[in-house]
């Protein structure tokens, strides 16, 4: 058999009427990396634009439009709440956007192998494991919230933090299983439904925002409660498509379930380091926030941090949308053993990333001082606006870097080897910010302008090491299979 050959390991049934999405997934790469990318990037948008957006209302820039309402709970102190909460709802995501990688990765190879059954199995798993972790997860962080915030140095905001904490908590499960739908139909090719349901999702929650944290009267906790809300009718939505509509390529049959071994195997070995590899990042930020406060930069600098790092995702949300196609089309190439198709995948969107973010970097460059402003428009933010400028104009120049890195992950999640994806985050994560940041602190002595140029340093070498591992890893896979062939 040729190397680049399906492998037939499954029933063929349904072969014959594949979804476009299907169809796109093992079409010519370039193609599929861009028409699985640009819907993902446009959701993505849609959803960043709304965490910005989240942002802006909470920091009090509505407050003119609602001007006959004493809403006490925003302003700089709301956007440190905001920030104190924001690593334990990354852990929230990172845990559900891990499954839904190791669910949407297994899903792709079995289509690339023609395995239409086991690309049903994986996804009713993924369903069913997403449903039993929210439970016990959301549960646990509603409860110690109280215990929680003020041992993280929140003080005046702790109880900001904590109102608008549990909101979001006792939402867990929503946010869980949003997140595992999206990466099912990722992961059959069906970009441009998740993106529908995330536009709609994002759209409303920027509508809705101002109304229950003005009109309400609700302040930061009114932010919380109209997240929740949107996702919760964002997940109607999805349930409608998935269960009752039932167009997708995958399907579920939830009637004779069982739990298999292997399949859970198959999930977690890809999911379980995308989740450890997403929650290092919110466990860097919870140091992060720690060495602010030691640094001497307290409410104001976390405030910095968690507005200044929203833009950066802004920044690098094509990379997020390039490493979806990433890891559904390697996915599927690798179950075909189309090793050849596979470096094509990784190495054209790395290429693309690397030039988008160049320019992006340079509008953020060019535009710091206008937006620090906009989001330090109530009296008692204006005097973050010159850090958080700083800030910007920093962390602009790890963007183009970051393609390489990013992509590296995706591919290796793809392919099934979510312990190389891991390893790498953790040396950029644990190892390089949080040990630069600290070397910047004590040694150095400086202060939170350090930290920044630590975080820098840290995502370049990280990107670095990342690349350089994707490239013998594809190197070495051509080879096995030159070898098989001659």
């Amino acid at each position: 058999m040729k190397g680049n050959s399906s492998v037939e390991t499954g029933p063929l049934s349904k072969l014959d009427t594949q979804t476009q999405g299907v169809k796109t997934l093992l079409g010519e790469p370039k193609k599929a990396v861009i028409k699985l990318a640009i819907p993902m990037i446009i959701a993505m948008s849609a959803h960043t634009i709304y965490n910005l957006a989240d942002a802006l209302w909470v920091s009090g820039f509505g407050a003119k439009w609602f001007s006959a309402v004493d809403v006490p709970d925003v302003g700089t102190g709301a956007l440190a709440a905001v920030g104190f909460v924001l690593p334990f709802f990354m852990m929230i995501m990172s845990i559900s956007i891990g499954i839904g990688i190791g669910g949407g990765s297994a899903i792709s190879r079995r289509i690339g192998a023609k395995d239409k059954e086991g690309a049903d199995n994986v996804a009713i798993h993924s369903i069913i494991i997403t449903l039993l972790i929210a439970i016990v997860f959301s549960i646990l962080l509603y409860i110690f919230a109280d215990r929680i915030f003020p041992s993280i140095g929140a003080d005046q905001t702790a109880n900001m933090a904590i109102s608008y904490g549990r909101v979001i908590f006792a939402g867990g499960i929503i946010i869980f299983f949003t997140n595992v739908a999206y990466a099912i139909l990722r992961g059959e090719g069906d970009a441009k439904r998740a993106m529908y349901a995330m536009m709609f999702g994002a759209g409303l929650n920027i509508v809705i925002d101002p109304i229950f944290i003005y009109k309400f009267g609700l302040g930061v906790t009114g932010a919380a409660y109209a997240t929740v809300l949107s996702m919760g009718i964002t997940s109607i939505i999805l349930i409608y498509w998935l269960f009752f509509r039932k167009n997708t390529y995958v399907s579920f049959k939830f009637h004779d379930f069982k739990f298999n071994k292997d399949i859970l195997k198959d999930i977690f070995r890809v999911g379980l380091p995308a989740s450890v590899q997403q929650l290092s990042m919110s466990f860097t930020m919870l140091v992060i926030i720690v060495i602010i406060n030691i640094a001497g930069g307290g409410e104001d600098g976390v405030a910095i941090y968690n507005t200044g790092w929203r833009v950066a995702m802004v920044a690098i949300l094509p990379l997020l949308g390039l490493a979806t196609a990433v890891t559904s089309v390697t996915g599927a190439a690798y179950g075909a053993r189309s090793y050849e198709k596979l470096n094509t995948t990784y190495m054209y969107a790395i290429k693309f990333g690397f030039v988008i973010e160049i320019f992006i970097g340079i509008v953020i460059f060019v535009l710091a001082p206008l937006i620090a402003a906009v989001f330090t428009t109530s009296p008692d933010a204006v005097r973050i606006q010159s850090d958080l400028e700083m800030f910007l104009k920093i962390t602009c120049l790890f963007y183009p870097g970051a393609a390489f890195g990013i992509a590296s992950s995706a591919m290796f999640q793809g392919t099934g080897k979510g312990t190389y994806a891991l390893i790498t985050t953790l040396l950029r994560t644990i190892v390089l910010s949080i040990v630069l940041a600290l070397i910047s602190t004590y040694y150095f002595n400086a202060g939170i302008i350090g930290i920044w140029w630590a975080l820098v340093i840290a995502n370049l070498a990280g990107s670095i090491v990342s690349f350089t591992w994707g490239k013998i890893y594809i190197h070495k896979l051509q080879a096995s299979q030159n070898s098989a062939e001659g």
